[in-house]
């Protein structure tokens, strides 16, 4: 779910859940989680919710840069519009990177009709790299047995 908020391009402004993601990371070192079924879960939150920001973009096209809480970010439009006028598809991927454009890259991809084809391939490698940047640090650093994981 936090996953699932922090690629939603309107909740995104208001939810700070990368740091709780990293910090969850440590937490499936710490309590030696499966790794692999939380990755999996992160991914797939952040997948969904770009997948929704792309959607809403695609369906209320320019209306959605009126609704808040973007109405009150015109910069952050502004900017979000600009990189993906020049990045293209690669701004889906490179945007998952970037706190700032996160929330607004797969959004505005919709309003300009971003093939859904091409949208959904950076969407979902993307998601999974993020997630794996995020948690594996904080879990394998803690896990003694992390070669084991790498092996299997």
């Amino acid at each position: 779910m936090l996953a699932f908020g922090e690629s939603l391009a309107f909740l995104s402004l208001l939810l700070p859940a990368t740091a709780i993601l990293f910090a969850i990371g440590f937490m499936i070192g710490a309590a030696e989680l499966d790794f692999f079924t939380i990755w999996l879960s992160a991914s797939f939150g952040a997948f969904m919710g770009d997948w929704v920001s792309y959607w809403f973009g695609r369906y209320y096209q320019e209306k959605t840069m009126q609704l808040w809480p973007l109405s009150k970010h015109p910069k952050l439009v502004e900017n979000g519009t600009l990189f993906f006028k020049r990045w293209g598809a690669w701004s889906v991927f490179i945007g998952r990177f970037s706190g700032p454009f996160r929330a607004i890259v797969p959004l505005i991809a919709g309003v300009f009709g971003l093939p859904y084809i091409i949208f959904q391939l950076a969407n979902a490698t993307s998601a999974a790299l993020w997630a794996f940047v995020l948690l594996a640090p904080g879990a394998f650093a803690i896990q003694s047995h992390w070669l084991d994981w790498l092996v299997k």
